[in-house]
């Protein structure tokens, strides 16, 4: 189980995020303030460390640490951001893992995004979408010493936003992926299709953080014997992000 959590609250310039989310403009930043406070104080009350970074309004998704770098046993692998406007982010990351931790960085022209990586008991789980690479998922597998597996969908911009490991053998999954081949040996918990946004799931020990406003999915994932806790998490909606985006677990 992950032990320290990396946070990074929103920058004022959070609002010129990547997105494409039809409410982008509505993003109300105090409330994005008060949603991540909730969020790290939910990581503390769970038992994680919280490690906080602190803001770089240069950087409008800065706060969506999972992407900046992958981490297995005592090696960490430094992404490189799909999205050129991101490059940048990763450097105070690098430098805080470098005093306890052996860093490599991903070597261009390959690119990775941890929101496209999924950490399975024996492997990892890597997507090949609009931000990852092949060659950015087989520079993982090489430095981190860990077998990889892939999904290749390069319509979609991030795999987590998809498929999310809750634990025990299950996944939950919208149903793009419930008969994909790789996801064959695990049972599925498949979200409905107006719920997709919920299968973006963050698993902290025994319990499985959910975005709230989707019952159906929560009440699937607390009748299949997991803790359920919901979050709202409207305004990284806004900005294309969620659970998981928000932290960086190891």
């Amino acid at each position: 189980m992950a032990k320290r959590a990396i946070v990074r609250s929103p920058s004022h310039s959070y609002q010129r995020c990547i997105s494409s989310h039809p409410l982008k403009s509505t993003i109300d930043l105090a409330r994005v303030l008060d949603q991540h406070k909730v969020y790290c104080d939910t990581l503390k009350e769970l038992g994680l460390e919280l490690i906080r970074l602190a803001p770089d309004d240069t950087f409008p998704d800065s706060c969506f640490v999972e992407d900046i770098a992958i981490i297995h046993r005592n090696r960490a692998f430094i992404a490189r951001m799909g999205t050129s406007s991101r490059r940048g982010e990763e450097a105070p990351v690098r430098k805080m893992f470098e005093k306890h931790l052996n860093v490599r960085n991903c070597q261009p022209p390959a690119t990775i995004e941890g929101g496209d990586v999924i950490h399975l008991p024996d492997k990892l789980l890597i997507g090949v979408t609009q931000r990852t690479t092949a060659e950015g998922a087989e520079q993982v597998g090489e430095w981190l010493q860990v077998p990889v597996k892939t999904i290749i969908d390069t319509e979609i911009v991030h795999l987590k936003s998809h498929v999310t490991y809750l634990g025990k053998g299950i996944v939950i999954c919208t149903g793009r992926y419930v008969d994909h081949p790789v996801l064959v040996q695990f049972e599925k918990l498949v979200v409905a299709e107006k719920e997709a946004y919920a299968a973006n799931t963050l698993a902290v020990g025994g319990a499985i953080l959910m975005t709230n406003g989707y019952p159906k999915s929560a009440l699937m994932v607390r009748e299949a014997g997991f803790d359920v806790i919901t979050l709202d998490m409207s305004e990284f909606e806004k900005c294309e992000g969620a659970l998981t985006c928000l932290s960086l677990l190891f």
